[in-house]
C-alpha cells in the first residue's frame, strides 16, 4: 500500500488556475484562418452552404459542424465535489476541469455551461433548448434527488446521450472493481451479500448497476444516515430509496455489515469502524469511497482484516475509483456511433472492459504513475490506472459495440478493428506511425533478440512483443536470474520464453569462430573471441542475427549508444554503399519529422549529407510519408554567407547531379523549412510544403535538437533508428522504457522483413 500523500497548497491551486491565460480551456480553430479567403469560407459567404444543407437534412450537422465530437458539461453547482451547494458560478473551475479531462483522455471537445437555477423545470428546459448544439450532455455536481429527475426527463426529451457522471461514472468504475474483487476472492455474484451506504445519487446508481449485472435484489442492503432502508420504513424515504428496500430485521449499518461480503460506501468519513469490518465474511471487499476521506482508512481495514480488498476514491491509495476511467471513453464510444442514449448495456460493457484491462500486464506509462513500480492484477490492483494508454481503444469500442447491439446506434461501425486502431492513434501518435509496421509483423512475425535479457524493461518488452503477436522474443542472459526476475515481477505466461547465453549455447563455438575470422587481424586471439561470446550479451545476440539464428535484435538500455555501436560493429558490417547513421522520428499530433544524423557522424561532409538525405527520405517513404528534405543551417540560401555552411550547399549541388525522387533544398533555417508564411519570402524554394526530413549540419546540433523537442515539445520521439547496418539491429537510448523498446524491436523486425535479413 502506498504511503504517499498528495500535498497541494491553496496558493499552488490558485496560481495554477490563474497564471497566464486564466482558467483551463480555450477555443482553437480547427481550420486555417490566415487569409481573407479562409475567413470567407469559414463565415460569410461560404458558411451559407452548409447552413442550407443542414436545414435540408439535420443529420448533416454531424458532417459539417463539431456537433459529433462536442459534449456539454453542465451543472447548477448544488453539489460541488464534497463542498456542497456553492452556486453555479463556483462550479465553473470544476466544469472546466471536466472539459479538460474529456480532451486529455478521449479527444472529446467539450464546453462548460453553468446554469444559475435550482428549479428543476428551468434547468431541464434550459438544457433541452441548448441540446441541438451538442452530441452529448454530461451532467455534473447536481444534488439528489433533483439529479434523478433532471436526468430522467432529459433522457426522455432529447435524442442524444445524457449522462450524470456523479451517478453512472462512479457506478461503472465501482462495478469494474467489484467484478475483479469477486474474481480474486472466488465469489459468485448470485450469492454475494452487499451493503451499500450513502443512498445518494452515486450509491443508488452503483446499486442499480450491480443488480443489472446479476446481483440479486434481496442480496443488497441499502443504508443511509438513518440506518437500513427496509420495507415499511417511512422516515427519510423517497421513491429511489424505496425501489431498493427489502424485508429485513436489520436496522443499523453495523447490523447490516455482520456477515456481509462487500461494503460499498459513498457516504461520510469514519462511517465504518474496525468492529464492523471484523464482522464481515472472510476476504471482505471494502469500497470506501467517501470524498475526500474514506469511511474507513485502508490501513485500519488491513490492521483487522489483512485478507481484505480495499478501494477508495483517493489517488494516494491503491485501487482508486476514479471517474476519469469512464466518462471520457464512454462518450467517445457513444459519439462515434451517434448513440441516442447511454443505456445499461453500454454501462455494463464499459465496466467489463475496464475490469478486463486490470488483469493484463501494465505498460510503462502506468508504472511511471506508481513511482516506477509495476502493479499487477491482485488485491492491490483491481482497477486500471487513469494513465493506462490502452483505455482509449478498449472502452469506447466496448461501448460502441453495446450501443449497436442494443439498437441505440444511428451510425454503426463496420470495421471494429480499424476503429480501435483509429482510437489509439487519436491520443498516441507513435502508435499511429508504427501501426503499419505492427500490422505487417502480425501477419509475418519475426524472431527478435532482446540482448539485455536480465533487465526488467527488456523482459517486459519481450513479453509485450510476444503477447501482441509481433514475433518470437529471445532473451540473452543467465536463465536462472531471468526466471527469478520474472517471478519477482509477477508476470504470467513466461515459461515458454526462449532464453540463451553464451556459456550454455550449443552455438557458442560457431559464433566464436565467426568472430575470430573477422577480428584476428585486429589483435584478437581465438580465446578472446570465445570469451566475448560467453560474456558479452551484445556480441552473442549480434552473432545470432549475423548467422541467421534470429532475424533482428534490440539492445542499449544499460550502456551508452556509442559503446553499444562499437561492440556491434565487431560482429556486423555496414551495408555496402550506405551510410551508418541514426534518424530520430518526432511524431506530433499533426506532423511527423525525421531528423538525421542524431547518433553516429559527428561532422558530416557534403557527400555524407547528401547520402543522409537519400537514405532518410527512403525511410520517411517507408513510414508512409512523401519526403520533403530540408538541409538545415543558421543561414538561408547564403544569407549570411558562412564558410561553415559550404558543405551544406555542396550537398544540395550533389543531389542536383543525382536522379532523386523527392523534394529537397537548402541551406535554410528551421523557420523557412517548417513555416509556410516565412517560406513565402523565398518563392524560389523547391519545397512545396513544410519539410518533414531535416538533415542537420552536425551531430551536436542534431542530438541537441532531438532531445529538446522530446523534452519540451509536444512530440514523441522514436529512436534514433539505426540505418546502414547489414543486419537488422537497433540500439535504444539508455534508460528507455518498455514502450520505447517494443517500438524499436518492431522497427528492427520490420526492417528484417523488408530486407530479407
Amino acid at each position: 500500500m502506498s504511503e504517499k500523500r498528495t500535498a497541494i497548497t491553496d496558493q499552488e491551486a490558485l496560481l495554477f488556475h490563474s497564471q497566464g491565460r486564466p482558467g483551463k480551456i480555450e477555443i482553437v480553430a480547427s481550420k486555417p484562418m490566415a487569409t481573407q479567403r479562409d475567413l470567407s469560407l469559414a463565415y460569410s459567404p461560404g458558411v451559407a452552404v452548409p447552413v442550407l444543407e443542414i436545414a435540408r437534412d439535420p443529420d448533416l450537422a454531424y458532417d459539417y459542424t463539431s456537433k459529433g465530437n462536442l459534449v456539454a458539461v453542465i451543472s447548477n453547482g448544488t453539489a460541488i465535489l464534497g463542498l456542497g451547494n456553492l452556486g453555479a458560478l463556483a462550479s465553473k473551475p470544476v466544469m472546466e476541469g471536466k472539459a479538460v479531462l474529456f480532451k486529455r483522455f478521449a479527444d472529446v471537445d467539450s464546453i462548460d455551461l453553468e446554469v444559475s437555477t435550482e428549479d428543476t423545470d428551468e434547468f431541464v428546459n434550459c438544457v433541452r433548448l441548448l441540446g441541438a448544439s451538442f452530441g452529448g450532455i454530461n451532467l455534473e455536481d447536481i444534488k439528489a434527488p433533483e439529479c434523478f429527475i433532471i436526468e430522467q426527463r432529459l433522457r426522455e426529451l432529447m435524442d442524444i446521450p445524457v449522462f450524470h457522471d456523479d451517478q453512472h461514472g462512479t457506478a461503472i468504475i465501482t462495478a469494474a472493481g467489484f467484478l475483479n474483487a469477486l474474481d480474486l476472492t472466488g465469489r459468485d455474484i448470485k450469492t454475494t451479500k452487499v451493503v451499500v451506504n450513502g443512498a445518494g445519487a452515486a450509491a443508488i446508481a452503483c446499486t442499480e448497476l450491480m443488480k443489472a449485472m446479476g446481483l440479486p435484489h434481496e442480496n443488497v442492503l441499502l443504508c443511509d444516515s438513518k440506518g437500513v432502508v427496509y420495507q415499511g420504513r417511512t422516515n427519510g424515504m423517497n421513491q429511489w430509496k424505496s425501489a431498493h428496500a427489502i424485508a429485513t430485521d436489520r436496522r443499523t449499518l453495523a447490523e447490516a455489515l455482520d456477515g456481509a461480503d462487500v461494503f460499498v460506501g459513498l457516504s461520510v468519513k469514519d462511517a465504518v469502524d474496525q468492529d464492523m469490518i471484523a464482522s464481515m465474511n472472510a476476504r471482505p471487499i471494502v469500497f470506501a469511497m467517501a470524498n475526500p476521506d474514506p469511511e474507513i482508512a485502508p490501513e485500519d481495514v488491513y490492521a483487522i482484516r489483512p485478507d481484505a480488498i480495499v478501494a477508495t476514491g483517493r489517488s494516494d491509495y491503491p485501487n482508486q475509483v476514479n471517474n476519469v476511467l469512464g466518462f471520457p471513453y464512454i462518450f467517445r464510444g457513444a459519439l462515434d456511433v451517434r448513440a441516442r442514449t447511454i443505456n445499461d448495456a453500454m454501462k455494463i460493457a464499459a465496466a467489463e472492459a475496464i475490469a478486463a484491462l486490470a488483469r493484463e500486464d501494465v505498460p510503462d506509462e502506468v508504472a511511471a504513475a506508481y513511482s516506477g513500480e509495476h502493479p499487477k492484477y491482485g488485491p492491490q490492483y483491481i482497477i486500471p490506472a487513469p494513465f493506462d494508454p490502452r483505455l482509449i481503444s478498449a472502452i469506447p469500442a466496448a461501448v460502441a459495440k453495446a450501443a449497436m447491439h442494443s439498437g441505440v446506434a444511428r451510425k454503426p461501425i463496420v470495421d471494429m478493428e480499424a476503429y480501435q486502431k483509429e482510437l489509439s492513434a487519436r491520443l498516441n501518435p507513435t502508435t499511429a506511425t508504427l501501426q503499419r509496421i505492427f500490422d505487417h509483423l502480425a501477419a509475418e512475425p519475426k524472431r527478435v533478440v532482446f540482448a539485455e535479457g536480465e533487465e526488467e524493461a527488456m523482459i517486459r518488452a519481450a513479453i509485450t512483443f510476444r503477447n501482441n503477436g509481433y514475433g518470437i522474443p529471445v532473451l540473452i542472459g543467465d536463465e536462472t536470474r531471468i526466471r527469478e526476475t520474472m517471478i519477482t515481477m509477477g508476470l504470467d505466461g513466461v515459461d515458454d520464453i526462449e532464453i540463451h547465453t553464451g556459456r550454455t549455447s550449443k552455438h557458442a563455438r560457431d559464433y566464436a569462430d565467426y568472430l575470430y575470422k573477422r577480428l584476428h587481424r585486429r589483435g584478437y586471439l581465438q580465446r578472446d573471441c570465445l570469451r566475448l561470446v560467453n560474456t558479452d550479451r551484445n556480441i552473442f545476440g549480434a552473432a545470432m542475427v549475423a548467422l541467421g539464428h534470429a532475424d533482428a535484435m534490440v539492445t542499449g538500455v544499460t550502456r551508452t549508444y556509442s559503446n553499444v555501436l562499437e561492440t556491434i560493429n565487431k560482429v556486423v558490417d555496414t551495408t555496402p554503399d550506405r551510410r551508418l547513421f541514426g534518424v530520430t522520428i518526432l511524431v506530433g499530433r499533426s506532423e511527423t519529422l525525421f531528423l538525421a544524423d542524431t547518433a553516429v557522424i559527428e561532422r558530416p561532409t557534403a557527400r555524407q549529407l547528401a547520402d543522409l538525405a537519400v537514405q532518410t527520405a527512403a525511410m520517411a517513404r517507408r513510414f508512409g510519408h512523401d519526403p520533403r528534405v530540408a538541409f538545415l543551417s543558421y543561414s538561408n540560401f547564403g544569407n549570411p554567407k558562412l564558410p561553415t555552411a559550404d558543405h551544406i550547399r555542396e550537398a544540395v549541388a550533389m543531389l542536383d547531379q543525382q536522379d532523386v525522387d523527392f523534394e529537397y533544398d537548402g541551406e535554410m533555417n528551421p523557420s523557412v523549412a517548417l513555416n509556410m508564411e516565412v517560406r513565402a519570402l523565398y518563392p524560389f524554394c523547391r519545397l512545396t510544403g513544410p519539410a518533414n526530413v531535416l538533415i542537420m549540419p552536425g551531430l551536436h546540433s542534431a542530438h541537441i535538437a532531438a532531445k529538446l523537442l522530446k523534452e519540451v515539445g509536444t512530440s514523441r520521439a522514436i529512436g534514433p533508428v539505426l540505418t546502414g547496418l547489414s543486419k537488422s539491429i537497433q540500439v535504444v537510448p539508455m534508460g528507455s522504457n518498455t514502450s520505447e523498446i517494443v517500438n524499436m524491436a518492431a522497427i528492427a523486425a520490420y526492417n528484417a522483413l523488408k530486407t530479407g535479413h
